[in-house]
């Protein structure tokens, strides 16, 4: 079962903070006026006792106890500055995420956790996901978290390989972009570990904005090239070989045209479609933690 973390984080910023703001607002004062007087009632019955050198200790410790945050308060009102700095920098700034499945094998590997840029393509309103400030466009070549178009309750992370007009052709597993092929450069076999077998690897240098990105990709000899498509928005955009074994397509306004690096083992835009914007979580960029391999640390891309 799913879950929108960053909605949970929401309702616990809010409810913590509510706590917060009554106590300062209206229970602190409270306590005061309630300390003041307790005190005041203190010195009237203590008036006796002179130089007492335990009166001060003890107005002291009247006085504190009558100020103390009740339990009910101390803990939402103390978390509560900690939850909305988080919620801030994980809404504004940078989120963490978990690869969990293989489909970027070899760039991002199980298990890395990576940092997400969430402002580079332009400023959002938490929850919502709307776009409040342009700041800038996915690039081909650049790896993006997005929400999953046929269940926007899932966080998928792929590669951007058609922006806005783009017409794209992928046939026998090589990629064409506005007519002109990909270059790609083969390397050495790539071993899968977790598959326990040798992948096709090549280094594929796709065309961006203003610069190329140099990038790993894997083909498998023994998969099948068909592709099987699900239905979904802008499907006349693209056309399928009659052997579901080409693919082509014009990637249509405000969407991106995502794959992964394992491109065998990725089930993408190939297969469900283009991810518009609105759908967008922001650019991934670094790994900060690999429990399994902590040379993995570091930036990408």
């Amino acid at each position: 079962m799913s879950f929108n973390f960053a909605l949970i984080l929401f309702w616990l910023m809010v409810l913590t903070g509510l706590v917060w703001a009554t106590d300062l607002f209206v229970l602190r004062r409270r306590r005061q006026v309630r300390a003041q007087a307790a005190l005041a009632q203190f010195d009237a019955t203590s008036a006796f006792r002179g130089d007492d050198p335990k009166l001060a200790d003890e107005r002291a410790n009247l006085r504190e106890s009558i100020l103390r945050q009740p339990g009910w308060i101390e803990f939402p009102a103390g978390f509560f500055p900690v939850i909305l700095v988080v919620f801030m920098l994980r809404s504004f700034l940078f989120e963490p995420f978990r690869i969990p499945s293989g489909s970027m094998i070899p760039t991002l590997q199980v298990g890395d956790l990576i940092l997400v840029n969430k402002f580079v393509y332009g400023i959002r309103l938490p929850i919502l996901n709307n776009k409040i400030i342009d700041t800038g466009h996915p690039q081909r070549g650049d790896v993006m978290v997005f929400r999953y178009p046929k269940d926007p309750s899932l966080d998928y992370i792929k590669r951007v390989i058609g922006v806005p007009g783009d017409r794209l052709v992928y046939r026998n597993k090589h990629l064409e972009l506005n007519g002109v092929a990909v270059p790609e450069t083969p390397l050495p076999d790539y071993f899968d570990n977790d598959r326990v077998l040798y992948s096709k690897q090549f280094r594929e240098v796709l065309p961006s904005k203003d610069h190329t990105v140099d990038n790993n990709i894997l083909n498998d000899d023994d998969r099948s090239m068909q592709i099987v498509p699900d239905s979904y928005p802008f499907r006349d955009n693209c056309v399928y070989s009659e052997n579901d074994t080409v693919l082509s397509c014009t990637v249509p306004a405000g969407n991106y045209f995502m794959m992964g690096d394992n491109r065998d083992n990725s089930e993408d835009s190939r297969y469900w479609g283009f991810v518009p914007d609105e759908n967008i979580v922001g650019k991934a960029f670094f790994i900060w933690m690999n429990f399994g391999n902590i040379k993995r640390i570091g930036s990408f891309q």
